[in-house]
């Protein structure tokens, strides 16, 4: 029996590509998006609604996803934005905001859905986090800080779901040519004076990342390698460099802080 997976914000970027390539190699693909109206005619997929942020509107969603499938072999957390901007210039609110998304958003909908994975005693757990999940670049404070924490939170629900058979995984893309960039939130009405030189080179910097970003096929590639693999890895970071960046911050941390202040200060 071909797979079920549902693929969270499926109406764009990296969630959209992965489904409609799912889609077209056999597998049953059901997609999420907060305004499926939109984009349900244009996608060869099922789309349902869902808002993560919202708990009504994932339990309507756990309804009606039941009433369509019996069956659900994989989940895909997608969903999800980026803030930018300086730690400090950061209104608290809006780094609540991101959290309530990007981490407590996940997590509310994988906590939905286990107990049928549980049930199944058979299940997989895709995650789509970022290499800033695993280091701390400047002017992502709390994006960074929202994927550490859920990489923290996986790495421990990992152990506790091993022995009903569900499997856990994490991939941490660099930067990808996606609309996470576009539609990033920035801070900038919240300007502190004695951060403007330095400011406008840490906005310079992830400018810079995005406008050079790969092409997402790599992304797409590893997540379908995930889901065809019998004994998935947990961590998978994904694009050029990611090998290097994470074996300097383990083993040359001073070469690969150096790195990071050279990027910001080279950028414009």
């Amino acid at each position: 029996m071909k797979k079920t997976i549902l693929i969270t914000g499926a109406s764009s970027g990296f969630g959209l590509m992965l489904a409609n390539k799912l889609h077209k190699a056999g597998f049953n693909v059901i997609g999420t998006s907060r305004q499926p109206e939109k984009y349900e005619t244009k996608v060869p997929f099922k789309l349902l609604k869902l808002d993560i942020d919202d708990d009504s509107s994932i339990q309507a969603f756990t309804k009606e996803l039941f009433s369509l499938t019996e069956q659900l072999d994989v989940l895909v957390n997608n969903a999800g934005y980026m803030v930018t901007g300086i730690a400090e210039e950061t209104p608290i609110e809006v780094g609540r905001a991101q959290f309530e998304t990007n981490f407590w958003g996940t997590i509310k909908v994988t906590n939905t859905l286990l107990p049928y994975f549980r049930k199944q005693k058979n299940g997989q757990i895709i995650t789509v986090s970022s290499i800033v999940g695993l280091i701390g670049p400047p002017n992502l404070s709390y994006y960074t800080a929202s994927k550490h924490a859920i990489e923290g939170y996986f790495k421990s629900l990992r152990f506790e779901l091993d022995h009903f058979n569900i499997k856990v995984s994490m991939v941490e893309p660099v930067w990808f040519k996606t609309n996470l960039g576009n539609h990033s939130v920035s801070t900038t009405k919240h300007n502190i004076s004695d951060y403007d030189s330095y400011r406008q080179l840490a906005q310079a910097a992830t400018q810079k990342g995005m406008n050079e970003a790969e092409e997402p096929d790599a992304v797409v590639s590893t997540i379908t390698r995930l889901i065809q693999t019998k004994e998935p890895k947990f961590s998978n970071p994904v694009g050029k460099m990611t090998g290097l960046i994470l074996f300097l911050q383990s083993y040359a941390p001073c070469m690969f802080e150096s790195s990071i202040l050279k990027s910001v200060k080279t950028a414009k």
